[in-house]
């Protein structure tokens, strides 16, 4: 990617959002944070304050004027902020609607109204439901989501293809395995720490511990987020971004545990084959796409796993 570009990420001070910004200061741009701090963490982000490429915006996507005036002459938007949390839906179907589908629909017009013809989101497997072919290409379909956020998701990419193609716009769409590391918010190696530090003799698992899922390492997904926006030139750019290998829950417990130091300690299973309404038990993203086009993981999913129970360990 060019230096010294005028950059938007939206949810820059969250999870994924303050690593982007991270290598994004790295490369030499000038980064604009706008983020609600409803989620993000000050702490993630304060490191830039005092540097003069750096600005916090704190709005609201839902704040039109907010974010209009917040789009004046950007290069590229990255379209980070969201409600992650799968599990919300089934307890608050609102939420996904108003933070991923509404407030995607308020960038994408604000980006219209100052004529920014350049956008790169970040999806979610959860897309794809319960596919039936894994590893999972980026052009399987139908594309069923299960969850109110797989949906929410859906109807973001939607929106933002149909943006692209009616007002000459370019987009990255990054459809992401679980991503874990350091300042991980939420996700099951954070569960499970929280879990172990209450209770060092016993770990609940959600569902029967087979679900087998792909991980990948937040400093690999920036990678290859940075890569394919240099590299994919079409007007929509759909990518998997994801490990090559999978991990059950079961083992990442296992892993958690042996990070934390505990032997001895008992798994109990909530039972059945998913961990809550909405959860996917297998996914692995076919990742051939991005590979032919020169990028490639180089952590399994239990090397992430590890060195992000590590990282939140050396937190706490």
């Amino acid at each position: 990617m060019p230096a010294k570009n005028k950059i938007l990420v939206t949810g820059g001070a969250g999870f994924i959002g303050s690593h982007l910004v991270d290598r994004l200061i790295e490369k030499g741009n000038r980064i604009i944070v706008f983020d609600n701090l409803s989620s993000g963490k000050m702490e993630f982000i304060e490191h830039h304050l005092e540097n003069q490429d750096f600005t916090l915006i704190k709005g609201d996507l839902l704040n039109q004027e907010a974010i209009e005036k917040a789009c004046k002459d950007i290069d590229l938007v990255c379209h980070v902020a969201a409600n992650p949390d799968v599990r919300l839906g089934a307890s608050n179907t609102k939420v996904h609607l108003d933070q991923n589908i509404l407030a995607t629909y308020n960038l994408l017009e604000a980006m219209r109204k100052n004529n920014i013809k350049k956008i790169a989101f970040t999806s979610t497997s959860t897309v794809y439901g319960e596919a039936n072919i894994i590893p999972t290409p980026e052009d399987y379909g139908p594309l069923i989501p299960i969850s109110l956020y797989g949906a929410s998701k859906m109807a973001c990419e939607a929106l933002i293809t149909s943006y692209s193609h009616t007002f000459d716009m370019q987009a990255w769409i990054f459809r992401f395995a679980n991503i874990v590391g350091p300042r991980s918010t939420h996700g099951i190696t954070v569960d499970f720490i929280r879990k172990l530090q209450e209770n060092p003799n016993l770990l609940e698992i959600l569902g029967d511990g087979k679900q087998e899922k792909s991980y990948l390492h937040v400093s690999e997904c920036v990678d290859a987020i940075l890569y394919l926006i240099e590299e994919s030139k079409e007007k929509v750019n759909i990518f998997n971004v994801g490990s090559e290998d999978t991990i059950s829950a079961t083992e990442i417990g296992k892993a958690v545990t042996e990070e934390m130091g505990f032997s001895d300690v008992e798994f109990i299973y909530t039972g059945g084959s998913r961990g809550w309404k909405g959860d996917v038990p297998r996914m692995r993203l076919g990742i051939e796409k991005m590979k032919n086009l020169g990028w490639k993981p180089g952590y399994t999913s239990e090397r992430s796993v590890r060195e992000t129970a590590r990282a939140l360990l050396r937190v706490n």
